[in-house]
């Protein structure tokens, strides 16, 4: 392959599924074709392909659930303290919840809200994963 197939190659990797979507159809548009149509020679694309997953659209996740997965037992201390701070839980609670882990700290957030949550609790010394 040229470099420059290589090139668009590599971007079209790196793109996620609702861009794709969207490359379909202006590409559809600008060159008067239509990609659900099957091309001639007999080839004809598994149910359920790769080339029909473009073609979806898929709403992107807008709320997100942070949750500690493990804490190093000489930085409980802080992350209590970043627990606390972050819900509101009182000692007792926040103390049950950095020792039974992994646990949720926080459910629905904003991605802007868990990514700064997740700073602090990773500062502090805790393993936090966001889903």
């Amino acid at each position: 392959m040229s470099t420059k197939t290589n090139e668009i190659l590599d971007i079209l990797k790196s793109i996620t599924l609702l861009e794709a979507a969207e490359l379909v159809s202006q590409i559809e548009e600008t060159f008067g074709v239509d990609a659900s149509a099957p091309v001639g020679g007999g080839f004809m694309a598994a149910p359920g392909g790769a080339g029909t997953a473009a073609a979806e659209i898929v709403e992107e996740k807008t709320t997100f659930d942070v949750i500690i997965e493990d804490v190093a037992s000489d930085k409980r201390v802080p992350v209590l303290k970043v627990v606390r701070n972050l819900t509101s839980l009182d000692l007792k609670e926040a103390k049950e919840a950095i020792t039974s882990l992994p646990k949720v700290i926080q459910q629905g957030v904003s991605k802007d809200d868990a990514e700064a949550s997740k700073k602090q609790l990773e500062d502090a010394g805790a393993k936090v994963k966001i889903s």
